[in-house]
């Protein structure tokens, strides 16, 4: 339903897209990959018509209609539920209630529907902007991290929805799971190019590893191949008994393939710097309280021992508290009640949600990795700086024009120069890409120490083989001895909210929805068929073909098959109409 073909884009000097091209067919849901930079964002931009290519093409039929996940966001109702209610298609304004069950699996409340759009943070604000587009029903989606700023259970009943979905889709996202879960197709922007393939997304990082291994055994063949014929070529050019083979060997160097060398990419393979810890237990927490509105409680009543090589995560819905337990445990707040004692010989590495707003936008980033560890040198900085993507020039950059993933990067660069034994990670994977995040759960997998992650991505949850769940519910967090799937098992998350009435009663006035396109393609079908009947009644009523039995008989046929198929479309294009 969409082909690209022969799509060049650039910016300046830097080459985005090469001679890039690929086709979605009908039904086909397509996770996109690439490394950051590599173009993603760029070319739903252009598959949205908000940005044109330099050369090439990108065509679909005639009324498709595409959503997109907007980033810039403008509200122009007085409530929730009716901006979500905006996407809605024009026949379908009265269908609240599917606004409304879209904004209860993203996370809202029934008290929040009549609350403004404007009052909400920005994490809520695109959760609405995702109702919008969900709710409209476009023939292709376009989402770009749509699982960014959700928590646990939003990001289940998006999976769920997605895999429901029957149109087209091309979905970015750095959740390996999530995208394995919901698409069965994957796009990868490699290189400048579109690679697509039917299966998973460890189908296509084994592909283009397997394409990167041959390329380069080509080119090496080749150059061998050179260098034996040019050898000839230098040893006995001169001489006159070899002279036409040599001449014959030159022209043959003349007509091999060039192919240059591939430049390496960036690889994420690092440690983290640790300090040996010989005890068993590094945090005692006992009977904390915390809130920060006496009026709504938030933390009540909560313990937790953190011992040697735990792996503990901490997951629920948002606003119960995931991130105030870390500040609690890093001590960054003071518990209102209960204790909380920490051993001498702990360390801390600390990752939180608000820590991008605490480096020094005047240092750059050299300076600011440094700033974790005095005693670290130049060399050892510049190594750093250099696993963390800013090699060379880069580690110069000033902090203040960074991106927010440039500066997650820099945050767990200061993590890897900091000696510590216990990390405390607060979604430490937001705004990486997936070769970032496989390098860090590979560093955490190693890391002799222990580990408390908060974190909403069910692809972290397995990959890590969690020990403790801190699940955390409105004024309660739990204790879970055990592994994600061990707590899905056994205790399992509870059931969303079902419709309110209020919503029930509109669903019973809604009128259903027509899907225009396939009524367009039935009436065209009947128009052609109808025109094909006068001409087959005309021919039947014209004197001449009296006396021609034959030809009478097979016009009756033609018309009687023509008839019923005609009755089919009829019924059909009713069917359309009626389709609830």
């Amino acid at each position: 339903m969409i082909q690209a073909e022969g799509i060049f884009l650039a910016y300046g000097t830097q080459i985005v897209l090469e001679g890039a091209g690929f086709t979605l067919q009908k039904g086909e849901r397509c996770g996109l990959i690439g490394r950051n930079g590599s173009g993603k964002s760029t070319l739903f931009r252009l598959l949205a018509g908000k940005e044109k290519a330099d050369r090439g093409t990108i065509v679909s039929p005639k009324g498709y209609r595409i959503g997109v996940l907007e980033q810039q966001i403008r509200f122009s109702k007085p409530t929730i539920l009716e901006e979500a209610a905006l996407g809605l298609p024009e026949d379908e304004k009265d269908c609240l209630y599917k606004a409304e069950r879209l904004l209860f699996g993203l996370g809202f409340s029934e008290e929040q529907m009549d609350s403004s759009p404007d009052s909400l943070s920005g994490g809520y604000q695109l959760r609405v902007q995702l109702a919008k587009v969900l709710v409209s029903e476009p023939d292709c989606l376009l989402l770009d991290e749509p699982t960014n700023y959700l928590d646990i259970l939003s990001v289940r009943f998006l999976t769920q929805f997605l895999k429901e979905w029957k149109g087209e889709m091309i979905l970015i996202s750095h959740d390996l799971q999530f995208l394995d879960d919901v698409t069965n197709q994957m796009m990868a922007i490699h290189r400048q190019k579109i690679h697509k393939l039917k299966g998973k997304s460890s189908d296509m990082f084994q592909m283009i590893a397997l394409e990167e291994e041959t390329y380069e055994q080509t080119r090496q063949n080749i150059e061998k191949k050179r260098a034996h014929m040019q050898s000839y070529v230098d040893r006995f050019g001169a001489k006159a008994s070899k002279a036409t083979q040599a001449q014959s060997k030159k022209k043959m160097i003349d007509k091999l393939p060039t192919l240059e060398k591939l430049k390496g990419l960036h690889d994420l393979d690092f440690s983290f710097h640790e300090v040996p810890f010989m005890g068993k237990k590094m945090i005692d927490a006992a009977q904390l309280q915390f809130s920060y509105d006496p009026e709504k409680p938030l933390i009540d009543d909560f313990s937790l021992i953190i011992e040697n090589k735990d792996r503990i995560a901490i997951i629920g819905k948002n606003g119960y508290g995931k991130s105030t337990l870390l500040k609690l445990l890093v001590q960054e707040v003071t518990p209102q009640k209960g204790n909380l004692t920490t051993s001498q010989a702990l360390r801390i590495g600390y990752f939180g949600q608000t820590s991008i707003d605490r480096l020094d936008s005047k240092l750059r980033v050299e300076e600011e990795i440094s700033s974790a560890n005095t005693n670290l040198n130049f060399t050892q900085v510049r190594g750093i700086c250099g696993v963390m993507m800013f090699s060379g020039d880069l580690a110069k950059k000033s902090i203040s024009v960074l991106s927010g993933g440039e500066k997650s990067r820099v945050l767990l660069g200061k993590i890897l120069a900091q000696p510590c034994n216990l990390l405390l990670l607060d979604e430490p994977t937001h705004h990486l890409d997936i070769e970032s995040i496989e390098a860090l759960i590979d560093a955490i997998e190693t890391f002799s120490g222990s580990v408390v992650i908060v974190t909403h991505s069910e692809w972290m949850l397995r990959r890590i083989p969690f020990n403790k769940l801190v699940v955390c519910h409105k004024q309660k967090q739990e204790l879970f001895s055990g592994t994600y799937d061990e707590f899905l098992e056994q205790v399992g998350w509870q059931e969303e909210k079902p419709v309110s009435k209020k919503s029930e009663s509109s669903k019973s006035s809604c009128k259903p929805k027509v899907n225009m396109f396939q009524v367009k393609a039935c009436e065209d079908q009947i128009e052609k068929l109808e025109m094909s009947l006068e001409q087959k009644n005309l021919q039947l009523a014209d004197p001449s073909q009296a006396g021609k039995g034959d030809q009478i008989k097979k016009l009756l046929q033609e018309i009687e098959e023509g008839q019923k198929q005609l009755d089919e479309l009829y019924n059909r294009l009713a069917a359309l109409y009626n389709q609830s």
